[in-house]
Parts: C-alpha cells; structure tokens; sequence
C-alpha cells in the first residue's frame, strides 16, 4: 500500500505510512494475543470447583469470548464450568484476566477511564481512536469511567468508616508546620428527578442543580521575601461529592487524616464564612485556626453598598473605601458591625440586606483578624478552592448540555480526584491484589 501510494502521488505520505503500520501492528499484536489466550481443557482431576452455592461446579467446554484489547480485537477462549445444582455458571480464566463480567482488556479500560475522567465521553470515544486506534462508542466510555468511579468512591466510603472509627494506619514522618483545609461548593446540573422536591433559588422554581462540596489539602512551610505564604508544589490534593454536609465532613476529615493532621503543628481552616462550613470546623478540627476568606468578606460588604446607593458607583466606592480598608482589611469587625447597624436606609429591602449582613460579620468576627492572620504569614484567600471548584468540578461536570445523575457525578467527581491527586496507579494495583 505504501509503495502504490508513492507511485501514484509521487512523494511520502509519512502520516499515511505510520497509519498504515499502526494497524499492521495491531492485527499482528491481536493475533499473538489470540493465540496467548488461548486456554487448554482442564485435566480430569481438575474438571471441579467449588460453587457459591456450596456444591461443586463441573466443567463443561471450552468457550470463546471477544475482548476488545489494546491491540485490537481479540478471542479469548476459556473453559466453562456449571453447577448441576444451582445452575450458575463460571469462568475462572476471567477472573484471572481481569475480564468478568465485561467486553474490554484491563488496558482498554484504564483508557476509557483517564478519557472519561478529563473530557466529555463523546471526546474520550474521539481520543481513544485518534491515540489508540481503537473504536469505542460513547456509551462504552460513560460505563466503564462510572463504573471505575464508582468502585473508587465506594472504597473511600470505607476508608471514611475506618477513619471515624480511628482505625486509621500510623503515618510517620515530619512534623508537618502547617496544613491548610479549604472547602466550598458549587451547583451541578443533574436530570429532572434528582431535585424533586427540592426548591430553586428563584421562588416558585424547582432546583435544576445539586451542591458538589469540594475540599482541598494543601501544606506551607516557607514565605516568600516579603512575608506572604508559599504553598508547596504538589502539596494540594482533593476530595469531594454531591452529598450532605455531615456525609462531607467525615470524607474531608479523611482526606486531611492521610494527608498528616496528626503531625501538623498548625492546622488552618479556610472558608467562605458559610454555616456548614463553620459546624464541620468545630466538629472535625477543634482548635484549628479558622479564617474567612478576605475576598468573599470584601463581597458581603459590597453586597451592602450596593443596597445602600443603588446605581451609584460612586458613593459605592466612597462608601467601600472606608469600610473596607479602615475597618474589614484591619480586622475591626466590632466597629463594622456597629457602622451597620446604626445605617437606617428607607428602602425595606435595603434594611432587611444591611441586617443580614450585619449578622454575618458578627457571626464571624473572630475569623476575620486579618492582621493578626498575616503577621503569622497565613494566607487569608481560598483561592486554592476556588480555583479547584473550577478545575475539579466546573470543567467537568459543567460544560454545556450536561445532565447528571448524582451517581453518575459522584463516580466521575472521584475518579477526577484519584487522577488529580496521582492516586489512580496505586487503586489500579491495590483493586487486583484485593
């Protein structure tokens, strides 16, 4: 085919030439294989297993089973046993290959995993034959990432138990200085029937979306030359799901087990001030520094003037200019709320506004010192979250035309996780020794 084709153009299509021998490879690679997995008849004294059922399963025949590999299609061909008893039937060389109960290789669904985690399924099924000159559909991609997801996420369900129930293994090594928890949420669009019930933020409306809490950890141990925090590269790993407040802390209180919080000799929670936030604080990390992150404060606050001079920009930034920088940024939150209070606007609105607000930085007045916070050169911005909410969850499960079932979310939400947080390798290897 190559030389036709230099014969009928007159030069080298090199693209078309790796083409070519990319598939002469693979159907040679497909054949060895075949051949491989090939399996003999068991020996007369090997013709029985035990059965679930409690009886014993005789072998019947040999069985061919095509499985698409990383070469290419291929045939296994394995022996069949059934119980006379239960009439369940089994095929050991399935288990032994990694294939029970499925069409692809162990190598084909790592694939279908890692493109299922990073890209809408539709462009995993384009990566997968673009890069590994293998067809796949959509669907195949959705099933077997959901199904890998899904398998991590009940793993880490049990881990979670072990954890509250402190069976926790010994992690020895450094004191760590000081390790940061920051956790938020963010709305995922889900299918009609999961938010029956439940209210959207327009009155009258259903929800369209359900709250995926994402939490980080990540550590410090140094500043820069002007005194702000660094935090150490590679340091941030993620967990996160569509699923309570309680459920969520007890899977952050994990995440921040494994990651050293026995050996931190600071811990910092930082937050948006939420109230959920604050419980799971208390709860999980009593004693912790808990700090309100100084720029969703500084969105509160504009929150105010902007219901104090309604399309006035100008008194807004007048208004902004003394309560931000000479009370909020300086920590004198006692003074900010007493400014608040004594505000008496016309508008009931702007009334009932200014006494949210009011409360909320009452509430939180210890959580916003900020320079207290800065002189022990913490960071008092949770844009580390921010940016995960986005890059974890946004990218993902938020692009256009997107629907999910909170199982399918919370199976592609925990594979994205083992993936970001170089965790997959060690599930993969740990899945089959089990």
């Amino acid at each position: 085919m190559v030389f036709q084709g230099c014969r009928k153009t007159g030069f080298v299509d090199l693209e078309a030439m790796e083409g070519i021998v990319r598939s002469a490879m693979h159907r040679a690679g497909a054949a060895a294989l075949t051949q491989l997995l090939q399996f003999p008849a068991p020996a007369l004294d090997q013709r029985r297993l035990p059965c679930s059922c409690g009886q014993q399963a005789v072998y019947r025949e040999l069985r061919p089973k095509p499985v698409l590999s990383a070469v290419g299609q291929v045939t296994v061909s394995r022996p069949y046993y059934l119980c006379p008893h239960c009439h369940r039937g089994q095929f050991p060389a399935d288990v032994e290959l990694d294939i029970a109960n499925t069409e692809f290789s162990p190598g084909v669904r790592r694939m279908q995993a890692l493109v299922g985690q990073q890209a809408p399924f539709e462009h995993g099924r384009e990566q997968m034959k673009l890069l590994a000159g293998l067809e796949v559909n959509a669907k195949a991609v959705e099933r077997t990432a959901e199904a890998i997801g899904g398998d991590i996420a009940r793993r880490e369900q049990q881990q979670i138990q072990r954890a509250l129930q402190l069976d926790l293994p010994v992690l020895v090594g450094e004191p760590i200085p000081i390790l940061y928890i920051q956790m938020d949420g963010t709305g995922v669009p889900v299918v009609r029937k999961e938010t029956e019930g439940r209210k959207g933020k327009t009155d009258g409306e259903r929800a369209h979306t359900r709250e995926a809490k994402l939490g980080c950890v990540f550590t410090q141990t140094s500043c820069d030359k002007e005194g702000f925090p660094v935090r150490d590269p590679d340091s941030t790993t993620y967990t996160g799901a569509i699923e309570t407040a309680e459920e969520f802390g007890r899977r952050l209180y994990r995440e921040a087990c494994n990651r050293g919080l026995s050996r931190a000799r600071k811990i910092v929670i930082l937050g948006d001030g939420a109230e959920w936030i604050r419980n799971l604080a208390e709860l999980h990390f009593p004693g912790a520094i808990h700090i309100v992150d100084l720029y969703h404060a500084r969105q509160h606050l504009w929150g105010v003037a902007r219901a104090l001079f309604p399309n006035n920009p100008i008194s807004q930034k007048a208004w902004m200019k003394v309560h931000q920088k000479r009370l909020l940024d300086k920590g004198k939150i006692e003074k900010l709320v007493a400014a608040l209070r004594s505000l008496l606007p016309a508008h009931p609105q702007a009334a009932a506004k200014l006494q949210d607000e009011a409360d909320y930085f009452e509430k939180n007045a210890e959580r916003m010192r900020y320079p207290k916070f800065r002189r022990q050169h913490l960071f008092v911005g949770s844009g580390v979250i921010e940016a995960g909410c986005k890059t974890v969850i946004g990218s993902r499960l938020k692009q256009s035309g997107m629907f999910w079932t909170v199982r399918g979310a919370n199976a592609i939400l925990a594979l994205r996780c083992a993936h970001l947080n170089n965790r997959f390798e060690t599930y993969w290897e740990d899945r089959r020794a089990a």
